[in-house]
């Protein structure tokens, strides 16, 4: 399936990993490279740019093909501007193929220098946005794509609330540069779909936990399986940082809290997401928040990442043939 985004950055399938903390490591990242996909390593994960570089080279070693470092210029506990500006000059001190953008534009946040600097070492910037006027300033700022982000979707969706299907055809219309879609994306239905609104391609995170190579308890790839579409909800409204994330009983406190009018203070060590380690790795639901989409309703197996990516790929095809799917 060649699109303006598998010619962008040289892969075989149009489809790319999102920014996951504690999860896009470098085996996940090869691992859905080496399968036709854009891998993903998450910059948080790493304390510095030298560890990040370390990152970075491992990643090389386990594939040749092109991937990206995900900067999720939000705001933050643990992470200064300083440590964000280490990663960002280690990047591109060893020219990663793409950087996957989400919060402040890199050229407000680095100064408008930042993107002529990168693209002269030859990285690719790619915007995670919510909203059309957004992705007309990631134009004009010189980004080489964008992603529109629905409301659908895990982590941080905008507060305009705008869903993947309407929100795509219109980010689509409204800019030149190549439009990849995320938000309710896990099979090769939402490819298809996505493709039809005027995408050139998607972006899924949380389908990516469900794969062999997600270095993530299998207890947790399992709740993933059994739960539902409804099975998310939005928090944070109320300080000015919405969040989706999955039911258990720490959203529950949040949002009691938030209906009690809490601070950011009261909220912080709810929200740091230092606790999402206990998730991952001990298989403790209830230990922190866990981010994921909408599109945990899709997900109903653990396959690896070669065989994910290829059935997507083929079930978009025969759908956009006009085939129905068994």
């Amino acid at each position: 399936m060649k699109t303006r985004m598998t010619e962008l950055f040289g892969i075989k399938h149009p489809i790319m990993c999102g920014g996951m903390m504690w999860l896009c490591k470098p085996d996940l990242c090869a691992a859905i490279s080496n399968a036709g996909g854009l891998g993903n390593i998450t910059s948080a994960n790493y304390k510095d740019g030298k560890e990040i570089r370390q990152a970075i080279r491992e990643v090389r070693e386990k594939t040749d093909k092109p991937f990206s470092v995900n900067l999720s210029l939000l705001p933050s506990f643990r992470i200064t501007k300083e440590m964000y500006q280490d990663w960002f000059d280690a990047c591109v001190a060893e020219k990663v193929p793409a950087f996957e953008i989400s919060g402040t534009p890199v050229d407000k946040f680095f100064g408008p220098d930042a993107i002529k600097r990168a693209h002269d070492a030859g990285c690719k910037f790619i915007h995670k946005l919510g909203s059309v006027r957004h992705a007309v300033h990631a134009e004009h700022a010189g980004y080489d794509a964008v992603i529109a982000a629905g409301v659908e979707e895990g982590g941080h969706p905008l507060m305009d609330d705008v869903t993947t299907m309407v929100l795509t055809p219109r980010m689509s219309e409204s800019v030149k540069i190549p439009v990849i879609t995320t938000g309710g994306i896990a099979d090769g239905r939402s490819l298809a779909a996505a493709i039809v609104l005027g995408a050139e391609g998607v972006m899924m995170a949380s389908r990516f936990m469900a794969t062999k190579e997600c270095r993530m308890n299998e207890k947790v790839k399992q709740e993933l399986i059994s739960r539902q579409e409804f099975d998310t909800l939005l928090y944070g409204k109320t300080i000015g940082f919405q969040g989706r994330a999955m039911k258990n009983d720490i959203l529950k406190q949040i949002q009691d809290m938030e209906a009690k009018h809490a601070t950011l203070n009261e909220l912080a060590p709810f929200l740091s997401g230092l606790r999402q380690t206990a998730i991952w790795d001990e298989g403790d639901i209830e230990a922190g928040l866990m981010p994921v989409g909408q599109s945990i309703g899709l997900i109903h197996d653990v396959v690896s990442c070669k065989e994910l990516l290829d059935r997507m790929v083929k079930d978009a095809e025969a759908l956009l043939k006009g085939s129905r799917l068994k």
